[in-house]
């Protein structure tokens, strides 16, 4: 029947690749110096500015250039290059490549890798940050240790051919060690220092250090806070959760639960959630500069709240008889595109 999906062929390849506690790979010690320090050097910042060691506009300028960073994340790297939720004029698409350099999270194209596998292994072995390790794991520990195996074979199989066509993408790939140093430390350093006379001491530890950590730990916790504290209105079988605060913070995503139910909705969320990038990206789409907006209709929403939710969701109870609207209607997670329902998406 039209509009069903095969299950046979639809089994989830994350079941495929279990879940095992503890510490099965080394620390990497350098990683955990590196870690070290650039914490010392955050605190350090952030005291310099509440000894009123510096000027008020250099931690507004920090801040900014934090939110930048912020944005090319939720809605560059993630919701348009990793799930291609909407698409963006060529314009934006740079500008948003190169505003990524600001967050210092590797290359856009590792990033994006590591988001699919992330989503099509969720809370697996190979599942980069998986949640079931930890939550100081997912947090940040995944980053001070070797990869597992299974995180670096299934990282292998990741589709990227998009990207790999993408020759800005790539240039960034190839350049990334030059264009972070120049447009994620010197131009943020720098600037301060140029247009109101900061200090350059000043400047370092906190428009890098202080600015780059701050923005680490909140992107962080996404991977962390948002799989473990808060609701499961739509799936609750899966560790996402609903997490209003880290929302707040990261511009729109803590709503993990809804993004890993529908990964390829442009919103991340349902509307009237605190979601700034959904704003943003609303503001673009009206001037022409973002077009295709993909999302999941309400219908579809209810008959998932009703069929696979905690219970949280206001309509839960309202949408009990929504499962008889589209029983054939079918998803999962790993359906990072929506390709399986496009029929479903409008």
């Amino acid at each position: 029947k039209k509009g069903m999906i095969n299950k046979e062929n639809n089994t989830l390849q994350k079941n495929e690749v279990q879940s095992t506690p503890g510490f099965r790979t080394k620390v990497v010690w350098l990683n955990v110096l590196g870690y070290i320090l650039f914490h010392i050097g955050m605190i350090y910042g952030y005291y310099l500015f509440v000894t009123s060691q510096m000027k008020l506009i250099t931690f507004v300028w920090a801040w900014f250039v934090g939110f930048l960073a912020l944005f090319s994340i939720t809605i560059g790297a993630h919701r348009l290059f990793s799930h291609k939720a909407f698409k963006a004029a060529q314009p934006l698409r740079i500008l948003l490549i190169f505003g990524f350099l600001l967050a210092g999270q590797n290359s856009l194209w590792e990033w994006v890798r590591d988001h699919r596998q992330h989503h099509r292994y969720s809370d697996t072995d190979a599942d980069p940050h998986n949640a079931k390790r930890g939550f100081f794991f997912s947090h940040t520990g995944w980053l001070l240790m070797k990869k597992l195996p299974e995180v670096i074979e299934k990282g292998k199989d990741t589709d990227m051919s998009d990207l790999n066509a993408d020759p800005w993408v790539m240039f960034q790939k190839k350049y990334y060690g030059v264009l972070f140093f120049f447009i994620g430390i010197f131009i943020p350093v720098i600037v301060p220092v140029l247009l109101w006379e900061e200090t350059l001491w000043n400047s370092v530890w906190l428009c890098y250090f202080s600015r780059y950590v701050t923005s680490l730990h909140v992107t962080w916790c996404v991977n962390s806070v948002a799989h473990y504290f808060g609701t499961r209105p739509y799936t609750k079988e899966m560790l996402p959760v609903e997490t209003s605060w880290v929302s707040l913070i990261t511009g729109g995503e803590g709503w993990h639960n809804f993004h890993h139910t529908f990964p390829w909705d442009y919103r991340a969320s349902e509307y009237g959630r605190i979601n700034t990038s959904t704003m943003i990206i609303d503001s673009f789409a009206k001037f022409g500069w973002i077009t295709d907006l993909r999302y999941v209709s309400d219908e579809v929403i209810t008959y998932r709240i009703a069929r696979k939710g905690d219970g949280s969701h206001p309509l839960w109870k309202s949408s009990e008889n929504a499962v008889d609207i589209r029983p054939e209607i079918e998803f999962d997670s790993d359906d990072i595109f929506g390709n399986k329902i496009q029929e479903f998406i409008y």
